[in-house]
């Protein structure tokens, strides 16, 4: 059995992950002011995780993915079909399930709003160097694979 850390290890992680906070809301607060067509963060991020992890998904796979209710997912769905992101339609399997895809004109918006950002990240990497994150990018990608790994398990907390 592992050691228990000490509160300066504690200490640590805990302005670890509240600097990876701040610069999640910096950089989502930066990005939403410069996504096309009316998008949202979250509406953003769906089209985005049609790009990274599937083609397809079902409406309570989505929200379980970004740990939201399904009537949230169902609501940012239903916005990105209005505007022909996604379709959203019976999953020929199941009577009660539905089989979300994203539309070409989806994946169009998704590589706009990337396109978007450009112009932040150009600002950003003249005071920051890309060597710098590129240095950084394993232990971030490290962190995200364990809590998204552990994002199912039972919380564990005071009683």
């Amino acid at each position: 059995m592992a050691a228990q850390p000490s509160a300066k290890q504690l200490e640590l992680a805990y302005t670890f992950f509240n600097e990876i906070g701040i610069i999640a809301q910096l950089s989502a607060t930066r990005m939403q002011r410069v996504l096309p067509h009316d998008l949202t963060q979250s509406q953003f991020s769906v089209l985005n995780w049609f790009v990274r992890v599937d083609v397809q998904a079902t409406p309570g796979r989505l929200a379980r993915a970004f740990q939201v209710s399904k009537g949230a997912m169902t609501n940012t769905l239903g916005k990105l079909s209005g505007k022909v992101f996604v379709t959203v339609e019976p999953d020929p399997a199941s009577g009660r399930r539905k089989i979300v895809r994203m539309t070409p004109s989806g994946r169009t918006a998704r590589d706009q709003a990337i396109a978007a950002s450009y112009p932040a990240l150009q600002s950003l990497l003249k005071d920051i160097s890309s060597e710098g994150i590129a240095e950084a990018l394993p232990l971030l990608q490290e962190v995200r694979q364990i809590l998204d790994a552990a994002r199912y398990e039972t919380e564990v907390g005071p009683s």
